[in-house]
C-alpha cells in the first residue's frame, strides 16, 4: 500500500500529475502538514483561561520539532505564529505541498466540564450527535472568514451532513486515515496513560478539502480544569506532541521506509473525575433478516465487505473473537491481517451490514469493495 499524490486541481492533466508524484516519490521527503487550529480573532474554545488557538499552536510546533529531526522528513505548517487562516487554505498548504500526511490540532470543550479524554477524527458522515456537534462548533470558524457566504457556497456550517458528497470520493485515503487515527489514539492511551474516546467519522471542512490521508485530532477538553491544565503545561504539550510525532513516524517508517526512532514519552496521571457527558444513543439494532445476504455472491461483480479492525497478530475467526459476528474474512497487507465482516453484492445491504457492526463495538468500521479478489475503490465499484 503506498502513498499517492491526490491534487486534483487540474483535471486535464490529473494523470500526469499522479503519474510523476507516484515515481518522484521514492527519492523524496516524506511530507508532514501540521495544522493547528483556530488563531489571530479566533480563540477557538477558551475555559478556565486555557486558549485552544495558543495550546494548539505550542504542540504543532513542538510535533513539527521533533519531526524536523528526520532529514528524511518535510514539515509545513499552515500557520507558526498567530495568524488566522481560512479552512479551505489550511487544506489547500497541503494539497500545493503534496503532502502524504495532513494533522490537525484542536482542543475539545463541553458545556459539562467534567468531560475529557482524546478522540480522533476522520472524514465521514455520522449520526453521533456528540460527533457532529464536535464538527458543527470547529466548522463554524467559516463565519469568521470574509465573503463566506460566496466562498463555501452551498454549504451550512450548522448542518456539517451537507459535506456528504465528499465521502465516496475521497474513500480512497479513508483507510490511511484511520490507520493514523489508530496509531495516535494507541498512543494517547497506552504511552501516554491518558483517557482516549475512540476514533470518530464526523464531516469537518478542514479535511474535506485536503486529498491525502488527514486525521483532526482533539487533543482533550480544556473545559475540563485538570485536563485544560495539563494540555496547557509544558510537560503535558510535550508529551502530548511526542504521542502524535511518535504515529506519524510509524506511518513513514511501514509505508515510506526508514528507521524508527526512540521516543520517550512521560506517562501522566489520569484525571480521576468522573466523566458523566451523555452518550450518543446506540442505533437500533438491524434485524437478522434485514442483514444476511441470501443469495451467492457474484465475485465477477463488485463484493462489499465491512472492514472492522486491523491487527499485526492472526486471530482465528470465530464469532468470540468478533463480538459475536459471524462471516469473517481477512486479508493480509504489509504485515497487517484486516478483518472484513459480511460480504454482498448490494450496497444497500451492505450499509446495513456496516450498521450492525457498528453496533457490534466495531464503530470505526467502513466499507470496502473486492472484484475478482482484488481490493477496488468504492467509486469503481458503485460504477458498475
Amino acid at each position: 500500500m503506498k502513498f499517492r499524490s491526490h491534487l486534483k486541481h487540474f483535471a486535464l492533466t490529473i494523470s500526469l500529475i499522479s503519474a510523476v508524484s507516484l515515481s518522484a516519490q521514492t527519492n523524496s521527503k516524506f511530507k508532514v502538514t501540521l495544522d493547528a487550529g483556530h488563531g489571530a480573532h479566533d480563540f477557538g474554545a477558551t475555559y478556565h483561561g486555557y486558549v485552544e488557538k495558543n495550546i494548539t499552536l505550542a504542540i504543532v510546533l513542538k510535533v513539527g520539532k521533533i519531526l524536523e529531526q528526520d532529514p528524511n522528513i518535510q514539515v509545513q505548517y499552515t500557520r507558526n505564529n498567530d495568524t488566522f487562516v481560512d479552512l479551505v487554505e489550511r487544506a489547500n498548504i497541503a494539497n500545493r505541498a503534496d503532502a502524504n500526511l495532513f494533522v490537525s490540532i484542536h482542543c475539545n470543550a463541553n458545556k459539562n466540564q467534567e468531560a475529557y479524554g482524546a478522540e480522533t477524527y476522520v472524514m465521514g458522515l455520522s449520526k453521533s450527535a456528540s460527533s457532529l456537534e464536535v464538527a458543527k462548533k470547529e466548522n463554524a470558524v467559516i463565519t469568521l472568514e470574509a465573503d463566506y457566504k460566496t466562498k463555501y457556497a452551498g454549504y451550512n456550517p450548522n448542518s456539517p451532513e451537507s459535506l456528504i458528497s465528499a465521502t465516496i470520493a475521497q474513500e480512497e485515503n479513508l483507510e490511511q486515515s484511520i490507520e493514523l487515527a489508530s496509531k495516535i489514539q494507541e498512543n494517547f492511551e497506552e504511552k501516554l496513560n491518558r483517557k482516549v474516546r475512540g476514533i470518530h467519522q464526523a464531516p469537518f471542512m478542514v479535511l474535506h478539502k485536503a486529498f491525502m490521508p488527514r486525521v483532526l485530532v482533539e487533543t482533550g477538553f480544556i473545559s475540563n480544569k485538570d485536563e485544560g491544565a495539563y494540555l496547557n503545561s509544558e510537560e503535558g504539550q510535550q508529551n502530548v506532541a511526542k504521542s502524535i510525532a511518535d504515529a506519524i513516524f510509524r506511518m513513514k517508517v511501514e509505508h515510506f521506509g526508514g528507521s524508527m526512532p526512540t521516543i520517550e514519552i512521560k506517562k501522566s496521571e489520569k484525571p480521576v473525575v468522573k466523566d458523566s457527558t451523555p452518550k450518543p444513543t446506540t442505533p437500533e439494532k438491524p434485524k437478522p433478516s434485514e442483514i444476511k445476504e441470501t443469495k451467492a455472491v457474484d465475485s465477477t461483480k463488485a463484493v462489499y465487505k465491512i472492514q472492522i479492525k486491523a491487527s499485526a497478530s492472526k486471530i482465528e475467526t470465530k464469532p468470540v473473537n468478533f463480538n459475536g459476528l459471524d462471516n469473517i474474512s481477512f486479508v493480509s497487507e504489509k504485515g497487517y491481517f484486516k478483518y472484513m465482516y459480511g460480504q454482498s453484492n448490494d450496497y444497500e445491504m451492505a450499509k446495513k451490514q456496516l450498521q450492525e457492526a457498528k453496533t457490534k463495538g466495531y464503530g470505526s468500521a467502513f466499507i470496502v469493495a473486492f472484484r475478482n479478489g482484488v481490493k477496488i475503490t468504492l467509486n469503481e465499484a458503485l460504477k458498475q
